[in-house]
Protein backbone atom coordinates (compact mmCIF):
# COMPACT_ATOMS: atom_id res chain seq x y z
CA UNK A 1 0.00 0.00 0.00
CA UNK A 2 1.51 3.49 -0.97
CA UNK A 3 1.32 6.48 0.75
CA UNK A 4 0.96 9.72 -0.95
CA UNK A 5 2.70 12.65 -0.26
CA UNK A 6 1.39 15.15 2.27
CA UNK A 7 4.53 17.17 2.96
CA UNK A 8 7.12 16.42 5.66
CA UNK A 9 5.08 13.56 7.37
CA UNK A 10 4.99 11.91 3.83
CA UNK A 11 7.55 9.68 5.16
CA UNK A 12 7.04 7.58 8.22
CA UNK A 13 9.80 7.66 10.51
CA UNK A 14 8.02 5.35 13.14
CA UNK A 15 4.95 2.81 12.81
CA UNK A 16 3.32 5.59 15.04
CA UNK A 17 3.77 8.50 12.50
CA UNK A 18 2.42 6.01 9.73
CA UNK A 19 -0.26 5.05 11.77
CA UNK A 20 -1.34 9.16 11.63
CA UNK A 21 -0.87 9.10 7.90
CA UNK A 22 -3.46 6.33 7.43
CA UNK A 23 -6.05 9.17 8.92
CA UNK A 24 -4.59 11.97 7.22
CA UNK A 25 -7.78 13.28 5.10
CA UNK A 26 -7.93 13.82 1.28
CA UNK A 27 -9.45 17.12 1.71
CA UNK A 28 -9.32 20.42 4.06
CA UNK A 29 -11.47 20.21 6.75
CA UNK A 30 -11.14 24.12 7.14
CA UNK A 31 -10.82 25.52 3.40
CA UNK A 32 -9.72 29.23 4.01
CA UNK A 33 -12.17 32.37 3.29
CA UNK A 34 -11.06 34.16 0.09
CA UNK A 35 -11.35 38.04 1.00
CA UNK A 36 -10.05 41.02 -0.84
CA UNK A 37 -9.57 42.73 2.47
CA UNK A 38 -7.20 40.73 4.33
CA UNK A 39 -5.91 43.17 7.06
CA UNK A 40 -7.07 42.73 10.56
CA UNK A 41 -7.61 39.11 9.98
CA UNK A 42 -6.65 36.62 12.94
CA UNK A 43 -6.22 32.76 12.65
CA UNK A 44 -6.53 32.58 16.20
CA UNK A 45 -10.18 33.77 15.68
CA UNK A 46 -10.99 31.93 12.06
CA UNK A 47 -9.83 28.73 13.46
CA UNK A 48 -11.98 29.50 16.45
CA UNK A 49 -14.95 30.33 14.46
CA UNK A 50 -15.02 27.44 12.17
CA UNK A 51 -14.56 24.87 15.04
CA UNK A 52 -17.30 26.72 16.86
CA UNK A 53 -19.83 27.09 13.89
CA UNK A 54 -21.16 23.27 14.41
CA UNK A 55 -21.35 23.18 18.14
CA UNK A 56 -23.12 27.12 18.12
CA UNK A 57 -25.55 25.24 15.43
CA UNK A 58 -26.33 22.64 17.21
CA UNK A 59 -26.85 23.96 20.63
CA UNK A 60 -29.74 26.28 18.98
CA UNK A 61 -31.31 23.73 17.40
CA UNK A 62 -31.24 22.44 21.51
CA UNK A 63 -32.81 25.23 22.16
CA UNK A 64 -35.62 25.18 19.31
CA UNK A 65 -36.49 21.88 19.80
CA UNK A 66 -36.45 22.13 23.91
CA UNK A 67 -38.22 25.91 23.96
CA UNK A 68 -41.50 24.30 22.64
CA UNK A 69 -42.29 23.50 25.63
CA UNK A 70 -41.30 27.20 26.89
CA UNK A 71 -41.90 30.49 25.30
CA UNK A 72 -39.45 31.43 22.93
CA UNK A 73 -38.06 28.50 21.92
CA UNK A 74 -37.37 29.33 17.89
CA UNK A 75 -36.73 32.56 18.31
CA UNK A 76 -33.97 32.28 20.94
CA UNK A 77 -32.97 29.18 18.56
CA UNK A 78 -33.10 31.61 15.08
CA UNK A 79 -30.72 34.33 16.99
CA UNK A 80 -27.85 31.79 18.15
CA UNK A 81 -27.76 30.67 15.23
CA UNK A 82 -27.79 33.94 13.46
CA UNK A 83 -25.16 34.56 15.72
CA UNK A 84 -22.89 31.69 14.44
CA UNK A 85 -23.38 33.04 11.43
CA UNK A 86 -22.33 36.27 12.27
CA UNK A 87 -19.20 34.93 13.58
CA UNK A 88 -18.33 32.95 10.69
CA UNK A 89 -18.79 36.49 8.56
CA UNK A 90 -16.05 38.81 11.14
CA UNK A 91 -13.76 35.82 11.25
CA UNK A 92 -13.40 34.76 7.93
CA UNK A 93 -14.79 38.54 6.24
CA UNK A 94 -17.62 39.22 3.49
CA UNK A 95 -16.25 36.13 1.19
CA UNK A 96 -16.88 34.01 3.83
CA UNK A 97 -20.41 35.11 4.47
CA UNK A 98 -21.61 34.65 0.92
CA UNK A 99 -19.86 31.50 0.68
CA UNK A 100 -22.32 30.20 3.73
CA UNK A 101 -25.47 31.59 2.25
CA UNK A 102 -24.13 30.00 -1.67
CA UNK A 103 -23.87 26.31 0.46
CA UNK A 104 -27.39 26.92 1.48
CA UNK A 105 -28.45 26.87 -1.81
CA UNK A 106 -31.69 29.44 -0.81
CA UNK A 107 -31.93 32.72 -1.08
CA UNK A 108 -32.08 34.53 2.52
CA UNK A 109 -35.33 36.42 1.66
CA UNK A 110 -36.55 33.27 0.19
CA UNK A 111 -35.63 31.87 3.54
CA UNK A 112 -37.40 34.51 5.62
CA UNK A 113 -40.43 34.23 3.96
CA UNK A 114 -40.86 31.06 3.82
CA UNK A 115 -39.94 30.85 7.91
CA UNK A 116 -42.73 33.83 7.74
CA UNK A 117 -45.19 31.73 5.79
CA UNK A 118 -44.87 28.68 7.71
CA UNK A 119 -45.60 30.69 11.35
CA UNK A 120 -49.02 32.62 10.01
CA UNK A 121 -50.17 29.48 9.00
CA UNK A 122 -49.48 27.45 11.99
CA UNK A 123 -50.55 30.25 13.93
CA UNK A 124 -53.94 30.47 12.15
CA UNK A 125 -54.17 26.63 11.56
CA UNK A 126 -56.43 26.07 14.74
CA UNK A 127 -58.82 28.65 13.54
CA UNK A 128 -60.17 25.70 10.77
CA UNK A 129 -60.99 24.00 13.88
CA UNK A 130 -62.77 26.04 15.37
CA UNK A 131 -59.86 26.96 17.86
CA UNK A 132 -58.57 30.42 18.81
CA UNK A 133 -55.73 31.50 16.40
CA UNK A 134 -52.41 30.21 17.99
CA UNK A 135 -53.59 26.82 20.05
CA UNK A 136 -51.18 24.43 20.38
CA UNK A 137 -52.52 20.60 20.59
CA UNK A 138 -50.18 17.68 21.72
CA UNK A 139 -49.62 14.94 19.22
CA UNK A 140 -48.23 11.45 20.35
CA UNK A 141 -47.18 8.59 18.71
CA UNK A 142 -45.46 5.29 19.25
CA UNK A 143 -42.22 4.60 17.85
CA UNK A 144 -40.46 1.69 17.87
CA UNK A 145 -36.89 2.23 18.71
CA UNK A 146 -37.46 5.31 20.86
CA UNK A 147 -40.85 4.64 22.60
CA UNK A 148 -43.43 6.84 22.84
CA UNK A 149 -43.07 9.80 21.28
CA UNK A 150 -44.70 13.42 22.20
CA UNK A 151 -44.86 16.90 19.93
CA UNK A 152 -46.53 19.89 20.32
CA UNK A 153 -47.85 21.65 17.23
CA UNK A 154 -46.23 24.69 18.51
CA UNK A 155 -43.28 23.38 17.39
CA UNK A 156 -43.72 24.22 13.74
CA UNK A 157 -44.55 28.03 14.76
CA UNK A 158 -41.51 27.99 16.45
CA UNK A 159 -39.56 26.34 13.05
CA UNK A 160 -40.74 29.76 11.29
CA UNK A 161 -39.54 31.89 13.29
CA UNK A 162 -36.54 29.80 13.68
CA UNK A 163 -36.41 30.16 9.75
CA UNK A 164 -37.87 33.86 9.93
CA UNK A 165 -34.79 34.96 11.99
CA UNK A 166 -32.19 33.04 10.60
CA UNK A 167 -32.88 34.39 7.22
CA UNK A 168 -32.95 38.10 8.45
CA UNK A 169 -29.63 37.53 9.33
CA UNK A 170 -28.43 35.89 6.65
CA UNK A 171 -29.62 38.86 4.67
CA UNK A 172 -28.63 41.73 7.07
CA UNK A 173 -24.85 39.92 6.64
CA UNK A 174 -25.28 40.03 3.06
CA UNK A 175 -26.67 43.13 2.42
CA UNK A 176 -24.35 45.25 5.42
CA UNK A 177 -21.26 42.85 4.77
CA UNK A 178 -21.40 44.04 1.28
CA UNK A 179 -21.28 47.74 1.96
CA UNK A 180 -18.69 47.24 4.69
CA UNK A 181 -16.11 45.48 2.34
CA UNK A 182 -16.91 48.09 -0.33
CA UNK A 183 -15.96 50.93 2.36
CA UNK A 184 -12.55 48.91 3.34
CA UNK A 185 -11.40 48.45 -0.22
CA UNK A 186 -12.50 52.51 -1.08
CA UNK A 187 -10.20 53.83 2.38
CA UNK A 188 -7.43 50.92 1.01
CA UNK A 189 -7.40 52.38 -2.52
CA UNK A 190 -6.36 56.00 -2.10
CA UNK A 191 -3.47 54.46 0.51
CA UNK A 192 -1.98 52.58 -2.63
Amino acid sequence: MSVPERGPLSEPASEQSALWLGDTPDEEWTPPGKTPVGAGRTLMLEMAARVLFPTVLVFSAYLLLVGHYGPGGGFSGGLVAGLAFVLRYIAGGGSEGAEIVARLHIRPRQLAGGGLTLAVLTALAPMLFGQPALTSAKLSAQVPVIGELDLVTSLVLDVGVYLLIVGVVLELIRSLGAGIERDARDAEEPAR
